[in-house]
């Protein structure tokens, strides 16, 4: 029988360990390399695999009306490590799913140290892994090492691996009130793609504008870590830092009310304008134009809720200036997670422009699943898009907006959410009782309907790969 070569996973975290996981499951070896204790990091504190460096929750598990709940779900149902032992290793924090860390992470080592197709080195890969290493996947995360990170980017070009998130919030487009909003494009202008009414604007008045002012000014920031730096730029500072600099910064930055007529109310000129601009091709999430924040989040939330036609806005994401490396995803990886100018190498995790434990985990879990099967030279059908996982996978690889009127748009990471998902083809109108559904009633009916779809889509998609390994 012919020896199986090893895939190679750069990376002990949670991706990567979910990657190494999925492989030797598969039956292929896997050789998983993680450069604790070698080399530390700022942020670990252990050398122990799938260690949690922030917080120890997986947020929601609520399958039926979360999406992050969903993609627990999924993930059960394709045999994850990183579920299983989160499932064991679990904490008491009401509907979400938090984990003992440090039992958590020992359980994780223990289980892939133990496994006879894993071998476990320690040692950093300095630079582009080995020639020699025909698979690998690259799942080093937020604080990819110096050397490797400078490999990736004299591959990819210097503007494809970014060292700072700069977030904006976004807002459901279901949840912004359309009858204070309307679509249009400063001037009508109708630029690549565009028609001239491609961003939501929400007006305000002065005592609006000034109320909102002052709230940004009082609100509560976070703070950079100290081995972060300050990465603040004029081309991307913080909307609380703008309104320091004077009362009417944004007013004449972001938020200048030039070249709009509100059509609700068309002879009264807006003193300031918050505008959306369509944020994935769905057209279900809308990204808050030039609102990049420090505020921390319970903040946000609260003041952004000020801005007229957002009252009841619910966020897919809220804003953050963070570091993060990670790639222009769209640009340089093609739609099973290749770099393209070096299919050799997949990518995983957090630096592929997913974010959360959970989300970096699932993205894990599948390069797993996609190399192995590339290794045993079966077909690798991806889960379809109605599925948690799929809808990542396309943000990740293609379901971002790419242009706009002003020129190209930044790849920006996401958690997993409903937006990402595509729209129900009969979204539910009517309860149980025959009574019309309205308000939250409504929209928790719309989430059961996409979660129903989604595990049934994946149940399929399952079973026909399953069937697949068997022929």
């Amino acid at each position: 029988m012919t020896q199986i070569s090893p895939i190679h996973v750069v990376g002990g975290g949670l991706a990567g360990s979910e990657a190494a996981w999925q492989i030797a499951s598969a039956g292929v070896p896997v050789v998983l390399h993680e450069m604790r204790p070698v080399r530390g990091t700022e942020a670990h504190k252990t050398e122990g695999l799938a260690e949690l460096v922030c917080s120890n929750s997986f947020r929601s598990d609520d399958a039926a009306t979360n999406a992050v709940g969903l993609l627990h779900a999924e993930m059960r149902r394709m045999g994850s490590i990183i579920m299983r032992m989160g499932d064991a290793h679990q904490v008491p924090a009401g509907g979400a799913l938090a984990v003992d860390r440090d039992a958590f992470s020992a359980a994780v080592t223990a289980e892939l140290e133990a496994h006879p197709l894993v071998t476990i080195e320690r040692g950093e890969i300095a630079g582009l892994p080995p020639a020699e290493w025909d698979s690998v996947i690259v799942a080093t995360g937020p604080l990819t090492s110096p050397a490797l990170a400078q490999a990736i980017l004299d591959i990819t070009g210097e503007t494809s691996l970014a060292f700072f998130d700069a977030i904006a919030p976004i807002v459901h487009f279901d949840s912004v009130d359309m009858d204070t909003a309307w679509f249009q494009s400063r001037y009508d202008k109708a630029g690549p793609g565009g028609t001239g009414a491609d961003y939501i604007n929400c007006p305000m008045d002065k005592d609006q504008y000034e109320a909102f002012i002052d709230a940004l000014l009082a609100a509560e920031k976070t703070e950079f870590k100290e081995w972060e730096g300050t990465p603040y730029f004029d081309g991307c500072l913080p909307i609380e830092v703008m309104a320091e600099r004077g009362r009417e910064t944004l007013r004449w930055g972001p938020m200048k009310p030039v070249g709009l007529t509100n059509k609700h109310n068309p002879t009264v000129k807006a003193y300031a304008v918050v505008q959306l601009r369509q944020d994935n091709k769905l057209g279900t999430l809308f990204n808050m134009t030039g609102f990049q924040t420090k505020l921390k989040y319970g903040e946000q939330a609260n003041i952004f809720r000020m801005i007229p036609g957002l009252e009841n806005a619910e966020f897919a994401r809220l804003g953050g200036i963070h570091r993060n490396t990670y790639l222009n995803s769209p640009k340089v990886l093609d739609e099973t997670l290749r770099l393209k100018a070096m299919p050799r190498l997949r990518f995983a995790g957090q630096i592929t422009g997913c974010e959360g434990y959970v989300e970096s985990a699932a993205i894990g879990g599948m390069t797993g699943r996609l190399a192995a099967a590339e290794r045993l030279g079966r077909e690798a059908p991806l889960p379809p898009v109605t599925t948690a996982h799929g809808a990542l996978i396309n943000h990740i690889t293609g379901g971002h907006v790419t242009t706009i009127d002003e020129g190209p748009r930044s790849f920006q990471p996401m958690n997993v959410n409903f937006g990402l998902f595509p729209p129900l083809a009969q979204a539910p109108t009517k309860a149980e009782d025959g009574s019309r559904l309205r308000g939250t009633a409504k929209t928790q009916a719309r989430k059961k309907a996409l979660s129903a779809r989604a595990l049934a889509d994946l149940d399929i998609w399952l079973g026909e790969t399953r069937l697949a390994a068997a022929e």
